[in-house]
Parts: structure tokens; C-alpha cells; sequence
């Protein structure tokens, strides 16, 4: 029997464990202070429910596809937000929900990118540009905690749609931005010979004119509302013309948040229509907060080595547990019990004995 783990997954144990539980309890505190409540979904969906109307979406190419003992088409949800259609219903809007949980992708692997991985995502469906600052001022909440130094880009939709027209380009504009979406991660060259076929190789030299060029076109307008009530919240955020983001129910603002601990995006996301209503939220992965967090395990843990006092040393243990502390009993010989501390970092060691009377 092979136990190997199948590559793109990963086991967390022991320090590494405890320090993803801190950053996740730290990112759940955060959602839930903001006044987001939080939401559970089904890993396994419907085939057609989880590709919907992006089947062109490079991450919906990399679904897992699966079938049950009915022959029924499904797969495994690649993110969260596909499934806010099903949990809007009947909800008085702004509904706000987060969702932390494991998602799937079938696709090649990197050292930062895995093939099932933690997700924390937060949305508000009934979104004005007011709750599009809010969610951004999460992120800066976030990474402050976690000592991450962090740069949030935006661009809008519309605006390069806007600027699409103004240059006469008319058909294929969603291909046309998954093209520009690459443009920091691909050579220029290679993303300019990418958009001759489509004759939008143009686009790219717009793209790099300076902030003031843009604010001639109508959609720049949302980027300066957001920026005004970002200020509110004491969050930056610096116009990146060029940044599309890959998925297409994308319609509004988008943004991504960066580090230069780490060449791959840490947040992402922007603002969508579902059933009518406008979405804005994002997805981050909890592995690259993980890798960059710069919090430590603090927990104050204690060994309690029984020396035939189990009755006492159990006592003596909930004592402990009941201010907060974290605490293993130990049965085993006294000569392994400081070994048995080190393997697990446990700095103080209480012996229980016997008491003797005088």
C-alpha cells in the first residue's frame, strides 16, 4: 500500500500546525469583527453548478472532475464564491459571509501553489463602493497582525473596457484581458505577441501611461470613490492600469494584494453581479500568509510527569488548562519525560510527586 502523499497535498503537523491555526484563528477574528458571519459549504458540487458561465476561466479548467455510484457529473469546488448564488437567496442584503475551508485545483504545481489548499474568502452581496473599502481595510488589518508588509493594486473592469473601445477593439475583449492579466507574470514580448492575434497588441502601450491619462475615461471615477473612502479607513492603494484579474464574472473594481516576500499574489479578488445584485470580496490562500507571517507561538506549555500521582497530576493539570495554559500529562519513565519535552518544545516541566511528611 502506498502512503506517500499524492503530489500537490501536504501534511501540517506539529510546530507548522500550530502556527496555521494562529494565522487562521487571526484572519476568522478579523472577518468576524467586521460583522461577517460565517458559512460552511459542500466540497463536492454538480459539474455544471461549479463551471456555470466561465467555462473559459483558466481555474475552471483545472477542476477536479469526479462521478458518483449514480454516474452524476460533478467536481470538487475549485473556490467559494461561485456558491454565494446558492447562499443569497432570501437574504436581506448587504448579506456579509466569510468562509475558511479547503479547495481544489487540478493543476501543475509550484512551491507556493498546491492542489488543495485553504482558503479564507470574504464577500458582501448588496455591495456599495463603501463595503469594496471595508473588505480592503481587512486585508491591511490582516497583514498588520501578521506583520506582512503589503501593497494593494486595483484597476476596474469598465475602465478597460472603456479604454478597449476607445482604440477600436470591439470583439474577444474577455480573452483580450486574460492576455493582460499575465503581463506580470509573463515577458512583455511574450504577452504582446500573445495579443496580435487578436489585434489588441496596442492596448499594451495605453496601458502604461501614467495615472493621470486614465481619469479622461468615465469608469476612472469608481477608482477615485474607492480611494476616497479607503483613505477613511487609512488604507492605500496604488491604480494599476494593467491588472485584469483572470476570472470573468469580474465586472467592477478588482485588486490584488502583494508582498516582496513573495512573487505570487496573496489576495485577490474585486466586484461581480450574481442574480442581479452586485458581489465584492475576495479569496487569499492560507498557506502564503502562513509562509509570511512573521507571528510566534507564545502559548505558555507545560509537561506535568506523573510519578504514580495520576489523581493529583490530572488535578494539577486542569488547574492549569483552566488558566489558559497549555498542558500534556506524562505517564512514562522520568529519565524520557525531559526528551519527550524537547521533541515538542515544551519548556517547563512539572514533576508530581508524592508528598512526604515530616
Amino acid at each position: 500500500m502506498k502512503t506517500e502523499i499524492v503530489k500537490g497535498f501536504k501534511d501540517y503537523i506539529g510546530e507548522e500546525a500550530i502556527k496555521r491555526a494562529e494565522v487562521k484563528k487571526i484572519i476568522e477574528e478579523t472577518f468576524q469583527k467586521y460583522g461577517f458571519e460565517p458559512a460552511e459549504t459542500p466540497i463536492v458540487e454538480y459539474e455544471e453548478f461549479v463551471k456555470g458561465e466561465n467555462e473559459k476561466d483558466e481555474a475552471i479548467s483545472d477542476i477536479f472532475k469526479l462521478k458518483d455510484k449514480g454516474n452524476r457529473e460533478l467536481a470538487l469546488r475549485y473556490e467559494f464564491t461561485f456558491q454565494l448564488k446558492r447562499l443569497m437567496n432570501n437574504k436581506k442584503l448587504p448579506y456579509k459571509r466569510y468562509q475558511i475551508g479547503p479547495v481544489f485545483r487540478d493543476e501543475p504545481v509550484s512551491a507556493n501553489r498546491f492542489r488543495q489548499f485553504i482558503q479564507c474568502d470574504i464577500d458582501t452581496l448588496g455591495a456599495t463602493t463603501k463595503d469594496e473599502a471595508e473588505i480592503l481595510a481587512t486585508i491591511k488589518e490582516i497583514s498588520e497582525k501578521l506583520g506582512i508588509k503589503i501593497d494593494i493594486y486595483v484597476n476596474n473592469k469598465k475602465l478597460l473596457n472603456e479604454i478597449f473601445e476607445s482604440i477600436g477593439i470591439k470583439d474577444n475583449t474577455e480573452s483580450i484581458i486574460r492576455e493582460i492579466d499575465k503581463l506580470d507574470k509573463l515577458p512583455e514580448k511574450e504577452v504582446i505577441n500573445n495579443l496580435k492575434k487578436y489585434k489588441a497588441d496596442k492596448a499594451v502601450k495605453i496601458l502604461k501611461n501614467k495615472e493621470e491619462f486614465f481619469k479622461r475615461f468615465n469608469s476612472y471615477k469608481e477608482i477615485e470613490e474607492l480611494r476616497k473612502y479607503c483613505n477613511y479607513y487609512g488604507v492605500k492603494i496604488i491604480f494599476q492600469p494593467s491588472l485584469a484579474r483572470g476570472l470573468s464574472y469580474y465586472n467592477g473594481n478588482v485588486f490584488e494584494a502583494k508582498t516582496k516576500g513573495m512573487k505570487e499574489t496573496i489576495v485577490g479578488g474585486g466586484a461581480y453581479l450574481f442574480n442581479g445584485v452586485k458581489g465584492f470580496g475576495y479569496g487569499s490562500g492560507l498557506d502564503r500568509w502562513w509562509l509570511l507571517s512573521k507571528i510566534k507561538d507564545d502559548k505558555e506549555k507545560y509537561l506535568v510527569v506523573s510519578l504514580n500521582q495520576d489523581k493529583e497530576s490530572i488535578k494539577l493539570a486542569q488547574k492549569l488548562r483552566n488558566k489558559d495554559k497549555s498542558v500534556v500529562i506524562y505517564y512514562g519513565k522520568p529519565s524520557k519525560a525531559l526528551e519527550y519535552a524537547n521533541s515538542y518544545y515544551i519548556k517547563k516541566v512539572i514533576f508530581k510527586t508524592m508528598k512526604i511528611s515530616s
